[in-house]
């Protein structure tokens, strides 16, 4: 029997979120959405170990919330700093938010994953620029030979004074590229990446139709070390760019077809979750979009982590997508 093993790095913030419906959700967030997913994949076949620091008296919540899956190893799950994230969401529509960040999480240094290198993929989802240090990916290419998938979330989105979340540029993307394997935005977070300027979500540089500027930023992002980048195109699917400078393969995988969208909180954790399934099990690209946009479609449809499927389920909905 197989025994993978994947450790998911980032916060696990106790959200209340307002759905473009008017519905008020107060749940935990983040890290917890790839989490479940994939102990459900992974049902006698793996483990999943969330790597997170939360509040003290979100410690035993959150434990429980996990503890109806056997294969989640909670011990990287840390509370003594008593330092963990809480964000409020209010969407203004289906894929628009505002959000606010009114307590933050002590970033993810060497010291937390040092127990767990023997891991066959990290998949980092950090939320906002400080949650996890450079020194922490050094680390991990020094001293394990797991994969690394990151979402670009993190290093896009600052918080000011006021906790108000907001676009960012990251300016330090070339430090941190060479240690990353994978590397997960969706299209606004690649305009963050590209463009030189900070803004807000109000900000007229985002267009989803705006798509004229990925190939140049996917050359520039796998000359400097990514193997595979992902970027989301909302409810189209995602585009993949794959390969080294001259010799770049873009493909498009579109998405999987849902009828109702309820709530797409966590939708993009849960898409690198797929995408760490697929590099993990089938270490192939276009198996991990499929498996990531699955992952993805399936977080729209309800409030709890009941959404997401067995691994028998979830592979009925493949080949129904893409056989």
């Amino acid at each position: 029997m197989s025994n993978y093993k994947i450790a998911i790095v980032g916060p696990i913030p106790r959200d209340t979120i307002t759905t473009h419906r008017g519905e008020v959700i107060q749940k935990y967030g983040c890290v917890t959405h790839p989490t479940i997913a994939l102990a459900k994949l992974l049902k006698g076949k793996g483990t999943v170990i969330p790597i997170s620091h939360v509040h003290q008296m979100d410690d035993e919540p959150i434990k429980k919330l996990f503890s109806d899956h056997s294969n989640i190893d909670v011990s990287g799950i840390e509370s003594n700093k008593n330092l963990g994230t809480i964000i409020e969401l209010k969407f203004v529509d289906q894929n628009n938010r505002l959000e606010k960040q009114v307590a933050n999480m002590a970033p993810i240094r060497p010291e937390d994953i040092a127990p767990f290198l023997d891991v066959d993929c990290f998949v980092f989802v950090p939320i906002t620029d400080f949650e996890v240090q450079l020194e922490t990916l050094k680390y991990i290419k020094q001293n394990s030979d797991a994969k690394i998938v990151f979402d670009a979330h993190g290093p896009t989105t600052f918080v000011d004074r006021h906790g108000k979340r907001l676009r960012c540029y990251w300016r330090d993307k070339e430090q941190w590229l060479p240690y990353i394997d994978v590397l997960k935005m969706n299209l606004e977070e690649s305009l963050c990446c590209w463009f030189d300027r900070d803004h807000s979500s109000e900000d007229e540089l985002y267009d989803e139709d705006n798509t004229e500027h990925l190939d140049s930023f996917a050359d520039f992002i796998l000359d400097r070390g990514i193997e595979t980048l992902y970027v989301t195109l909302d409810s189209r699917g995602c585009v993949i760019y794959s390969g080294q400078w001259g010799d770049i393969k873009k493909e498009f995988i579109p998405s999987v077809k849902v009828d109702e969208v309820i709530d797409t909180t966590g939708c993009g954790d849960s898409f690198a979750g797929g995408l760490a399934y697929g590099f993990t099990v089938h270490n192939d690209r276009i198996k991990a979009a499929y498996y990531a946009n699955a992952l993805g479609a399936m977080r729209t449809q309800g409030k709890s982590f009941d959404v997401f499927k067995s691994l028998e389920e979830t592979n009925e909905i493949l080949r129904a997508n893409y056989s």
